[in-house]
């Protein structure tokens, strides 16, 4: 009988059994170190193309979902997220309202033929600042007609926010949608003619009529208009309830179905709808809930 050159010949049988567990156990070792590097390697490029954790009202969480064969499914209330990731990790992204009280918030998942459990995340608070315009009083204090065209608008694009679609694979980072100056911040509580009305929900851009506007992400076009508060309009669609939107252009380059890559003109700079001058305003939507476009961006 041939002699197993890993044992030598004195040894015993328990020797033997014993050197076999080691060298299994070593294999297993290295298996478990090089599906922790893999991990590691994958959580790594995750997070670089991702956007930015920020636990606040209008902010972002990322919830690791562990690992699945098949990606998860995972909801916040009746909406569904965005999940990202692959069988060795699974993320989802959750958008938070403006509106959240701080606090203990939930997600259900739903994962291979398991029951669905919770996940919970704290919300913490921040303080946003306040800015007062004033504007023509026909855009705040709304005439019969004005009214009626506003909830038709409102309605048509609740259709709108509820897209989603496969979510698609690769970098969230997005591009600045036009070079200029940030006129107005995220969140900034906004008083109009004295009248408080609801935070801003995206990020203003300072340039001129004409400027050219560009695709923030790579989208398909889902909505074009012109909107009584909005001006022009545009609606794009990144997958997975992740949408972005550009507003109060003087011009639309693209039609719905359109399929556009990051950098491609979609329009122009304008001062269409409820506005006090020319500039773009840029809105990024997660799970139908507005949140801060700065936490997208790659610089």
């Amino acid at each position: 009988m041939l002699q197993n050159p890993l044992v030598p010949p004195a040894q015993s049988t328990r020797s033997r059994r014993s050197v076999v567990r080691g060298a299994a156990g070593a294999v297993g070792l290295l298996l478990l170190g090089n599906w922790r590097l893999a991990s590691g390697a994958g959580e790594a490029a995750a997070e670089a193309n991702v956007p930015q954790v920020a636990p606040v009202p209008g902010g972002i969480v990322r919830l690791s979902l562990g690992p699945s064969q098949e990606r998860p499914r995972a909801w916040a209330g009746e909406v569904p997220l965005l999940v990202l990731g692959d069988p060795i990790e699974w993320s989802a992204l959750v958008g938070i309202p403006l509106s959240a009280t701080p606090g203990e918030a939930r997600i259900v998942v739903q994962g291979e033929a398991r029951e669905p459990r919770e996940l919970a995340y704290t919300v913490t608070p921040k303080r946003y600042a306040e800015q007062r315009l004033k504007v023509a009083p026909k855009t705040v204090d709304l005439s019969p007609e004005d009214l009626a065209r506003f909830e038709r608008e409102r309605d048509h694009q609740k259709t709108v926010m509820a897209t989603f679609s496969e979510p698609a694979p690769g970098d969230l980072r997005m591009r600045v949608p036009v070079a200029g100056r940030r006129s107005s911040s995220f969140g900034l509580r906004r008083v109009f003619n004295g009248q408080a009305r609801s935070p801003h929900s995206g990020m203003d851009i300072a340039a001129p009529t004409g400027t050219p506007v560009n695709t923030p992400l790579p989208g398909r076009v889902i909505d074009t208009g012109d909107y009584f508060f909005n001006g022009q309009t545009v609606w794009l669609d990144h997958g997975g309830g992740l949408l972005s939107m550009v507003c109060h252009l003087s011009a639309i380059d693209v039609r719905v179905g359109d399929t556009l890559q990051a950098g491609e003109r979609l329009g122009a700079v304008g001062a269409t709808g409820r506005v006090t001058g020319p500039h773009l305003h840029w809105g990024v939507m997660l799970n139908r809930t507005m949140v801060d476009p700065a936490l997208f961006l790659a610089e």
